[in-house]
């Protein structure tokens, strides 16, 4: 396939018909069609199951399901999403930096790790072209999961029912994600907001939905589950008599003198009451059975769960990653909705909970991220998963241990969106604009907008940029001076089509004097971000790492004023390939250390070494990979 290709969807718009509500906002675009793009393999940890192995990707998420749909139409059977929820908010992760005496307090700073500020329009746009995609990579049996709050949740309830219909509307569950809220109470000018919304859609009516059942109350088990055995075995009386009597096919005959039609046959009567499981209350009376509280399933799970905590801060399973979801609660929504060996996919991956249970639950998985921090703390959270796993004896269930990481559209170039806005606001000596729904900064009397970063911008990317231009301003502009333009523009991107410019001028019924700006061209001339520097060397047989220098970090430990006195303080993990083949990385060494532990630094070389590849990633996310 080239990469050029462009794939066609089966979806089609709904027509505006008499009766049938839709959600319409200023510049909602069908969305039918998209362009291949390609994916590099970059690191590989474990071996396939089965013919299998579980994919991380590291890109836009709208690239990576383009580059998913020429090999997983139609093929996964369930999706969970964390969508951004518009909670005009930035979500900062806590940078903890190890004392080299680790009884000591840690030294820690806050890194921005994306925004979650949006226009309406560019939002609801956003969310509709991304379900649409994965609509089509879900199976006829297939089911998908939204998670959101109040912000957005009846707008996104609207566009599923458009994209997968509203017959195929299953459940709203509603999550109680914590107690009482301190935005609550005297003065307060709402109720305290402790709900999370899930929105549970199938693709078909022939979603596979499995029975899920939760512990009783402990007030209705001292209530209905009364009766005790001598052993304190709690039991509750149930009625042995056979609804529907005789003409349900019931069996009658003569039990501890009494006749009836009985639910049970003889023999089946006979052995419960030779097991203690019968009894009368006094001779004659009907017999009645006991339904002990070990055996009873439980309640069948409802739609508004009470019984899931988020993560906490001192947590086994916290990740120190903004938005975290808990565990108990993917276990729950994957076990309903997907079996064994199934495929389950998450793009809004952040700190990878839904592949982690994935991989404990023994589904397949693949998942994504447009934060190179999600892709390494998934990544180091899976590879604990699956030593675990490997350690467990006698677990007779397959496990899909093994994984690939790749990014997609030579996704390497920021860490992340909200680092790279920022770089090239400093690195191009914009003057940043605070408050604009338009414009990111001028530069040398021109308007300034950056594209999408870390993806080639489309001219679907300028749909948001016409919508809010000055009209009004441009048609006064215009008609003072019909022969200069009413704009100069420069716009910032990552790539482009090669089109972009004749589209914007085409559409817009104006004069303008538009630039583009293409990093990808010109990131040799600017000073974006300082490499990191290591010094690694062989002695004998053992590989040393001396000293380490990751550049970015030192210099927001500078702004800090902190001191650090040993490089292993400032790292998050090392992997080592004693055998690179020069294209993907397959370590075999993995150091990640515990939360009050440092790396190694010194490990021995195997007799077999060949080209040794080392990958060492800091705080902040970012690696250093040298050959040896």
């Amino acid at each position: 396939m080239s990469d050029k290709e462009q794939l066609t969807f089966e979806f089609d718009e709904r027509p505006t018909i008499k009766g049938f509500p839709e959600l319409r906002w200023t510049g909602k675009r069908p969305y039918k069609y998209t362009q291949y793009f390609p994916a590099q393999l970059r690191e590989r940890y474990g071996e396939e199951t089965d013919g299998w192995i579980n994919k991380i990707f590291w890109g836009d998420n709208l690239q990576v399901m383009s580059h998913m749909l020429k090999e997983y139409r139609g093929q996964i059977d369930m999706i969970y999403i964390d969508p951004p929820f518009d909670s005009k908010a930035q979500y900062k992760k806590t940078i903890k930096i190890n004392s080299k005496d680790v009884s000591n307090d840690m030294m820690s700073f806050e890194e921005v790790q994306y925004k979650d500020i949006w226009t309406n329009d560019t939002y609801l746009q956003f969310l509709y072209e991304r379900l649409i995609i994965m609509r089509e990579l879900l199976k006829d049996t297939g089911s998908i999961w939204v998670h959101c709050d109040q912000s957005k949740g009846h707008y996104i309830k609207i566009i599923l029912d458009e994209v997968f219909g509203q017959d195929n509307f299953v459940n709203q569950i509603t999550w109680k994600r914590t107690f009482a809220h301190g935005d609550s109470g005297q003065g307060a000018k709402h109720l305290g907001r402790i709900s999370d919304y899930i929105y549970l859609y199938g693709k078909s009516s022939a979603v596979n939905l499995n029975s899920i059942y939760v512990p009783y109350e402990k007030s209705y088990i001292e209530r209905v589950f009364s009766g005790k055995d001598d052993d304190g075995r709690r039991w509750q009386s149930v009625s042995l008599t056979a609804p529907g009597g005789a003409s349900k096919g019931n069996p009658s005959y003569n039990f501890l003198g009494v006749t009836r039609y009985w639910q049970y046959s003889k023999a089946n009567m006979e052995k419960l009451y030779a097991e203690g499981k019968i009894y009368q209350s006094k001779p004659g009376a009907v017999p009645r059975r006991k339904m002990y509280l070990d055996e009873a399933k439980g309640v069948p799970l409802q739609d508004i769960w009470t019984d899931i905590v988020p993560v906490q801060g001192l947590s086994n399973e916290n990740e120190n990653y903004p938005t975290q979801k808990p565990i108990t609660l993917l276990e729950r929504i994957i076990k309903l909705t997907s079996n064994p060996g199934d495929l389950v996919f998450d793009c809004f991956m952040g700190s990878g909970t839904t592949q982690a249970v994935a991989m404990k639950l023994g589904r397949r998985f693949i998942g994504a991220d447009i934060n190179l921090g999600a892709v390494q703390t998934t990544t180091k959270r899976l590879l604990h998963i699956a030593d675990n796993l490997r350690n467990e004896l006698g677990d007779e269930e397959t496990k899909y241990t093994g994984f690939e990481v790749y990014n997609v559209n030579n996704y390497d170039f920021f860490r992340n969106p909200v680092e790279a806005r920022d770089l090239l606001i400093q690195a191009l000596e914009i003057q940043p604009f605070s408050q604009s729904n338009v414009w990111d900064g001028e530069l040398d009397g021109r308007m300034v907008k950056i594209m999408p970063v870390n993806r080639i911008a489309t001219k679907a990317d300028l749909e948001e940029l016409k919508a809010n231009l000055p009209y009004k301003i441009y048609e006064k502009r215009k008609e003072d001076n019909p022969n200069q333009p009413v704009e100069r523009i420069t716009i910032v991107c990552m790539g482009h089509e090669p089109d972009l410019k004749a589209a914007l001028e085409v559409d817009l019924d104006y004069k303008l004097d538009i630039e583009i700006v293409d990093i990808l061209r010109d990131k040799s001339e600017l000073q974006l971000k300082r490499e990191a520097e290591a010094e690694i060397v062989r002695e004998n047989d053992k590989l040393v790492i001396r000293a380490f220098y990751p550049m970015n970090l030192l210099q927001k430990l500078s702004l800090q004023k902190e001191y650090v006195d040993d490089w292993r303080q400032l790292v998050e993990s090392i992997m080592i390939d004693w055998n690179y083949d020069g294209v993907v990385l397959q370590p075999s060494v993995t150091d990640i250390p515990g939360k009050k532990e440092m790396v190694g630094g010194v490990y021995d070389i195997p007799k077999n070494a060949g080209t040794i590849k080392v990958k060492i990633t800091d705080l902040l996310s970012e690696s250093l990979e040298m050959e040896v």
